[in-house]
């Protein structure tokens, strides 16, 4: 049996993050044509489906990275990752969005594994706990 590295978890936060706080900045940079991507979707309120989605991608991932609040943060981007699949994805008969909507089921469940077992050994939810979160 392997021993237990406190570091895995702190690596594992990092990689499922990177992914958010990437695809926000690229939000951030270029806000008219996200806007005009949610609303083709027929999402109502592109505006605010925008900040939602800054908030989470950005906000949530950094949070995820320092782990802080870890397991309601990964609750919050858990659900907004499913409702992303769902609403943008859902063409089965596009081999892409069938690729994309896998990538975001298996990051759905990346962030369920946080939900389960807490942001490990080093976070900030361990220090302030003084126990694993």
């Amino acid at each position: 049996m392997l021993k237990y590295n406190p570091y895995v978890g702190a690596v594992g936060r990092v990689l499922i993050a990177a992914i958010f706080v990437a695809s926000g900045l690229g939000k951030i940079a270029n806000p008219a044509s996200t806007q005009a991507f949610i609303a083709s979707a027929g999402l109502p309120f592109p505006l605010l489906a925008y900040l939602v989605a800054i908030v989470i991608e950005v906000g949530g991932g950094l949070l995820l990275i320092v782990g802080y609040q870890s397991r309601i943060v990964a609750s919050a981007m858990a659900v907004f990752v499913v409702a992303a699949a769902l609403s943008f994805h859902s063409d089965f008969s596009d081999q892409n969005a069938v690729a994309h909507f896998l990538k975001n089921v298996s990051i759905a469940g990346g962030l369920l594994q946080v939900i389960a077992f807490g942001a490990g050994t080093v976070s900030i939810d361990a220090r302030r706990g003084g126990r694993l979160q």
